[in-house]
């Protein structure tokens, strides 16, 4: 799953990025073929439906990181 930072966030880091993750701030789903795509989502939901990782978009959309859960 691909997810991006909620209401106007933006990080210039990966290590901030996932700072506010691992916060359990809300993240936007970013997956066209998700049914929840555009939903927000945080650590705390991603852990309860059990997914190994998610993919992180950040820096206006140009970085990318993997964190596993």
């Amino acid at each position: 799953m691909t997810i991006i930072p909620a209401y106007g966030r933006d990080y210039k880091s990966r290590k901030a990025a996932i700072s506010d993750l691992e916060a359990d701030k809300d993240f936007i789903i970013a997956d066209y073929g998700n049914p929840y795509d555009t939903k927000p989502i945080n650590l705390s939901q991603i852990k309860g439906e059990k997914m190994r990782s998610v993919t992180i978009r950040y820096n206006q959309l140009r970085r990318v990181t993997v964190y596993d859960v």
